[in-house]
C-alpha cells in the first residue's frame, strides 16, 4: 500500500510541475529577413517588443511567433514590395500563417499583426466558447 501511495504522490507532483511549467511558458519571437533587408539589433528588439505587446493576450496559447521579412523586388522600389509573414505556433495545434505586403517594413509588420490578431481571436475565441455560455452581445435570447 505504501508503494501505491508513493506512486500516486509522485504522479500528482509531476502533474503539478507540468501545470506550473505551462503557466511560466513564454512566447518566443524569432525575426528572420532575406538578404535584401538589414535590421539593426535595436530594430529587432523593437519589433519583438511590439509583437509581444500586441499579442500578449494570446501568449499563454502560443509557443513561438516567427516573423519572416522579405523584399519581393530585390531592392528595387516598386510599391508594396516588402512582405511580412507571421507564423504563430499554438500549443498542440497547427500553425497559423498570415501575410501582408507594404512599402515599408513597419507597415508590413503592422498589417500582418492586425491579421494575426484576427486569426487568433477567431481560433481561440471558438475554443474558449462553451455551450450554455452567454451570447457574444451579452443579450440573452428570450
Amino acid at each position: 500500500m505504501d508503494a501505491l501511495a508513493a506512486l500516486l504522490r509522485t504522479s500528482h507532483l509531476r502533474a503539478r510541475t507540468s501545470i506550473l511549467n505551462r503557466q511560466e511558458a513564454t512566447m518566443q519571437v524569432i525575426v528572420n529577413t532575406d538578404n535584401n533587408i538589414t535590421l539593426s539589433e535595436d530594430t529587432i528588439a523593437s519589433i519583438t517588443s511590439e509583437l509581444e505587446s500586441k499579442l500578449a493576450h494570446f501568449s499563454s496559447h502560443l509557443t513561438r511567433l516567427e516573423v519572416h521579412l522579405s523584399d519581393e523586388s530585390a531592392g528595387r522600389s516598386t510599391g508594396d514590395d516588402i512582405r511580412c509573414q507571421l507564423e504563430a505556433r499554438p500549443e498542440n495545434r497547427t500553425p497559423e500563417l498570415v501575410t501582408d505586403n507594404a512599402s515599408t517594413v513597419e507597415t508590413a509588420i503592422n498589417g500582418a499583426t492586425r491579421k494575426m490578431q484576427h486569426v487568433l481571436e477567431t481560433t481561440f475565441g471558438r475554443a474558449d466558447q462553451h455551450k450554455g455560455a452567454s451570447s457574444m452581445g451579452g443579450v440573452e435570447p428570450s
